[in-house]
């Protein structure tokens, strides 16, 4: 598995943002929500399943889409697939530790 990851460090805090490398540059919309998988935003980095698994557990906010970026987070206990919202029956979950 490949992802795209973009990560933001300020004041303390690392943001994560990854998504499954076939969404990225979609758009999915349905009952007017609008995910957009950008380039500009998610598309910082490659990475395959271990670099991610290493970038989850030093985030403080992270904001995941997609099956399989969720799928790793939540085989490190981060979270539930189930906690995800749908957009186009596409995944998307953001964790805080504040």
């Amino acid at each position: 598995m490949e992802f795209y990851v973009r990560i933001v460090r300020a004041e303390g805090q690392v943001l994560l943002s990854a998504c499954d490398s076939s969404l990225l540059g979609k758009v999915f919309r349905d009952d007017g929500a609008v995910l957009n998988v950008s380039e500009s935003y998610y598309g910082q980095e490659r990475v395959d399943e271990e670099r991610l698994r290493s970038l989850l557990q030093e985030a403080t906010i992270i904001n995941l889409v997609g099956e399989d970026a969720i799928s790793v987070a939540a085989n490190l206990g981060l979270c539930r697939p189930d906690d995800a919202k749908r957009v186009e029956g596409v995944p998307h979950l953001n964790i805080y530790y504040l």
